[in-house]
């Protein structure tokens, strides 16, 4: 099967009694435009779209079941700030590394790698090891020139819906 439409969200979406088959990917799949991979029951299914993929998201429904997006849990570093300056000094450092990061009222997490877990305590923040689902995020992505004279920064938010 092909998808070519996201039909809504799960949140939304008048499910009644048909059956769930869930397409588990990863966060950084997200973004892709082409995806091929496999329901929980097993069944094949290409993913070809124009938009940003979001958790929850209805890829295909019939009369008896619903194709539902769902992210696969991974392994993220958690970051627990107190107040704001600590905020504006991790965001400040996670910037720096590129990194892509979710961003919550009491912490923030990013994909987790020894290195920067390791350069988090070197600088006196508690990080945490936590296995989550990451959604809600925001995808850093840098642009050098020639020597890196011309450093750009361009903020994509994926992984979730807006409440606005």
């Amino acid at each position: 099967m092909i998808i070519e439409k996201v039909l809504g969200n799960i949140r939304d979406y008048p499910v009644g009694t048909r059956t769930i088959d869930h397409v588990l990917i990863e966060w950084y799949e997200l973004d892709k435009k082409l995806l091929r991979t496999t329901t929980e029951a097993g069944e094949e299914v290409g993913i070809r779209v124009e938009t940003h993929l979001h958790e929850g998201d209805i890829l295909y429904a019939d009369d008896t079941r619903v194709l539902v997006l769902d992210l696969l849990p991974t392994e993220l570093t958690v970051i627990p700030v107190h107040t704001m300056l600590e905020m504006g000094r991790l965001c400040f450092e996670l910037g720096n590394r590129h990194l892509s990061l979710a961003i919550e009222e009491d912490h923030v997490s990013v994909p987790y790698d020894e290195p920067t877990f390791l350069y988090l305590k070197k600088l006196g923040f508690s990080p945490e090891k936590k296995q989550e689902k990451f959604s809600h995020f925001t995808v850093c992505k840098a642009h050098g020139g020639a020597y890196g004279h011309a450093h750009t920064h361009e903020h994509t938010h994926t992984g979730g819906h807006s409440h606005e």
